[in-house]
């Protein structure tokens, strides 16, 4: 847990009784909209996305994190239940803290409560992005700010290019920038052809991350 490396030692040592590890298979859900807020999770390995159902009943990928990033944050922070839902995108491991203990232990060591006060505001500046990637007027912005995010999460260098490992499909894509699955498979191969990216079954790969950062950012 990355954010714990900010907190005293003796902090860490108070904390890691209480972590359990748990895998969960693709597509299994960690936890989902509505339940008790009881838990802060964090990834280890594989990929979770974070989902919500928009006002017009349309499932909206809100996050997509890999290994170090922390998620379940709201029961920290007095909310009783959960606002969306986290889905295992690959073999996934996560650690997990009861949100109770960790408040208990937050309100006897200072330095632990602003280790998390910090993670919690880093969450809040992943929020912030993610609204800024979905206002986009132009879906090429769009496609292009998920692909730099799962460049940066989850690519591995291989012959020159990013390979990225989870890939999204086309509908997982739509749910990840608010575009239709049509016009994220017509942006996928304006950039394939314009060699940004390159693109096959099962796999995607980011051939130029200069080109393709300038697009995410307008």
């Amino acid at each position: 847990m990355p954010w714990l490396a900010k907190a005293a030692p003796g902090d860490v040592r108070a904390v890691e009784p209480f972590v359990r590890s748990r895998r969960y298979r693709p597509g299994e859900l960690v936890y989902s909209v509505g339940i008790p807020a009881d838990h802060l999770f964090c990834v280890v390995s594989g990929a979770v996305r974070l989902v919500r159902t928009s006002a017009h009943g349309r499932d909206v990928v809100t996050d997509i994190l890999g290994p170090g990033d922390s998620f379940g944050g709201p029961g920290l922070l007095g909310h009783l239940l959960y606002p969306d839902s986290a889905q295992a995108m690959a073999r996934t491991q996560v650690l997990t803290i009861p949100a109770d203990r960790l408040v208990e232990m937050m309100d006897r060591r200072p330095g632990l409560a602003r280790a998390a006060l910090e993670e919690a505001l880093h969450r809040v500046e992943q929020t912030r992005q993610t609204i800024r990637r979905l206002s986009a007027d132009n879906p090429q912005q769009r496609v292009a700010a998920v692909l730099m995010l799962l460049a940066d999460k989850f690519g591995t260098e291989q012959d020159g290019a990013l390979v990225l490992a989870p890939s999204l499909t086309r509908v997982e894509m739509a749910a990840s920038t608010g575009l239709s699955a049509e016009t994220v498979s017509r942006v996928m191969s304006l950039l394939r052809d314009d060699g940004i990216i390159g693109t096959g079954r099962h796999w995607t790969s980011v051939l130029d991350r200069g080109r393709l950062a300038g697009i995410a950012e307008g």
